[in-house]
C-alpha cells in the first residue's frame, strides 16, 4: 500500500523524444480546433500591449515620450477598458484562417527539413535550430500575404482619434476606405518590408527557440534515453524559458523595423503621393532622431517575451493534446 501511495504521488513523466510532437503524429483536425480555442485566448491576454505599442510608434512626440506604463493608464482614461482591446474583435476572428495555413506549413516543413538533415554530420542542437529556423521562414512567408491586410486593419483600429490617421467606424469600413483611396494594394502596405524583416526574424525566434531547448535538456541532464524522463513540470518550464528568451532576442533586434513598418501601414499624412518607407522613416528620423527607431520597446520587448513564452507553452500543449490515439 505504501508503495502505491508513493507511485501515485509522483508526478507523471514523458519521454524525452515525446517532449518534441512532429506533423506524422498529429490529429490534424483537433490539432486546428484546440489550438484556434486556445490561441484566442492566449491572444486576449497580450492584445493590450500591442494597442499600447501601435501607440507609441504611431502618436505624435507627446506620448512617444511616454512610457509604457503610462500610455496603458492615457488609454484606460481616454477610451477604458475597451480601448486596450480596439481591433481585437476582428485580429481573433480574422487571424482563424492564417493560423491554419501557418501552423500547417510551420509543422510540414519542420517535419521535411527534420528528414533531409537527419544523415548530415552535424550537432543534433544545430540540426534541430535549423529545422526549427527553415520551418519558421517558409511559414512567415507563406502566411505574410494573409496576414499583412489584417495587420492594416487591425492597427488602423487601434489607433482612431491618433492625429494623422482616417476615422473608421469597424473593420469593413477600414476596408472600404483603404480601398478607396490607394486600392487594393493599399491593403498590403508594408508587405515588402514585413517579408523581408519577418521572414528572418521568424527563422531566428523559431532556430533560437529549438536549440535552446535541446541546450537547456542536455544541460539539465536529459537524453532520450527513457530511463530518464522531465516531468511535465519540468518539461513547461523549458519550453517557457526557451520561449522567452527568442522572444526577447526577437524583439531587440526587429523593433527598429516593427516601428517603421507599423507607422507606414496607418499613417496618412506624410505629405503628397503614397507614403512609403523612405518617408516614414525620415518623419520619424526628424521627430525624435535615432532613438525614435526604438519607440515602444518597452511594450514591444514585454509583448514579445510574454507572447514568446505563452505561444511556446500553448502551442507545445496543443500538440500534445493532439497526438493520434493509438
Amino acid at each position: 500500500m505504501a508503495l502505491e501511495a508513493a507511485d501515485a504521488a509522483t508526478p507523471p513523466q514523458l519521454a524525452l523524444a515525446d517532449t518534441d510532437v512532429n506533423w506524422d503524429r498529429l490529429d490534424k483536425t483537433r490539432f486546428h480546433v484546440i489550438g484556434a480555442i486556445l490561441f484566442t485566448m492566449q491572444s486576449a491576454l497580450i492584445h493590450p500591449t500591442a494597442v499600447v505599442k501601435t501607440r507609441m510608434q504611431v502618436a505624435g512626440s507627446d506620448i512617444s515620450r511616454m512610457n509604457g506604463l503610462s500610455v496603458f493608464r492615457h488609454i484606460i482614461r481616454s477610451d477604458g477598458v475597451p480601448g486596450i482591446f480596439r481591433g481585437f474583435a476582428t485580429s481573433a476572428i480574422g487571424s482563424l484562417p492564417g493560423r491554419v495555413l501557418a501552423l500547417t506549413s510551420l509543422e510540414m516543413s519542420k517535419d521535411m527539413t527534420l528528414k533531409y538533415t537527419k544523415g548530415l554530420d552535424m550537432p543534433e542542437a544545430t540540426r534541430i535550430g535549423i529545422a526549427n529556423g527553415v520551418a519558421g521562414m517558409v511559414s512567415n512567408l507563406l502566411s505574410c500575404v494573409y496576414f499583412v491586410p489584417l495587420d492594416v486593419v487591425c492597427q488602423r483600429l487601434m489607433v482612431q482619434g491618433v492625429p494623422g490617421t482616417t476615422i473608421c467606424n469597424g473593420p469593413f469600413d477600414v476596408v472600404r476606405k483603404v480601398i478607396r483611396a490607394e486600392g487594393f494594394r493599399g491593403l498590403y502596405r508594408g508587405f515588402g518590408l514585413t517579408a523581408t524583416y519577418q521572414s528572418p526574424a521568424s527563422a531566428l525566434w523559431w532556430g533560437s527557440y529549438g536549440s535552446a531547448q535541446h541546450m537547456i535538456w542536455r544541460s539539465l541532464g536529459y537524453t532520450d534515453d527513457m530511463e530518464k524522463k522531465p516531468s511535465h513540470v519540468e518539461l513547461v518550464s523549458v519550453q517557457a524559458t526557451a520561449g522567452m528568451v527568442a522572444g526577447a532576442c526577437s524583439s531587440l533586434i526587429t523593433t527598429p523595423i516593427d516601428t517603421v513598418k507599423t507607422r507606414l501601414q496607418v499613417i496618412d499624412n506624410y505629405g503628397v503621393g503614397r507614403p512609403s518607407i523612405m518617408k516614414t522613416a525620415r518623419a520619424l528620423l526628424k521627430e525624435d532622431g535615432w532613438i525614435g527607431f526604438y519607440r515602444g520597446f518597452g511594450p514591444r520587448f514585454l509583448n514579445m517575451s510574454f507572447y514568446g513564452t505563452t505561444m511556446i507553452v500553448t502551442y507545445e500543449l496543443i500538440k500534445r493534446l493532439s497526438v493520434k490515439q493509438d
